[in-house]
């Protein structure tokens, strides 16, 4: 039931199969983290952003902020202002830590050069 491309996320009412392309992003709030997917819905499971990190491909997701970690399929807008931020297709708007910047660009940098 689970594929290299699929995630097995426990639940109140037990087990999801989650596909890694329907999440948009993740977004940590203390032991548990909210999960934001491609047509609106959203999950929120009892793991810690870390654990998505172990799982999910470092070459489609990066952890832009201490508590987001964004699939970079859907980022629809980067600002190269002092404050950085990334808009994804949802709307919504991601600081990324200063940390951070030099990381995401570079990783920006080599997909729009391909």
């Amino acid at each position: 039931m689970n594929n290299p491309k699929t995630l097995l996320l426990p639940t109140c009412k037990g087990l999801e199969c989650i596909l890694f392309n329907e999440i948009v992003r993740i977004e940590a709030s203390s032991n548990y983290s909210k999960l934001f997917f491609n047509n609106g819905k959203t999950l929120v499971v009892a793991k810690v952003l870390h654990w998505f990190e172990d799982k999910l491909p470092k070459e489609i997701f990066t952890r832009v902020h201490r508590s987001h970690l964004i699939n970079m399929h859907y980022i629809s807008h980067y600002c190269l202002t002092k404050c950085s931020s990334i808009t994804l297709i949802d709307n919504s708007l991601i600081v990324i830590a200063r940390r951070k910047k030099v990381g995401i660009e570079k990783i920006l940098g080599t997909r729009i050069a391909a």
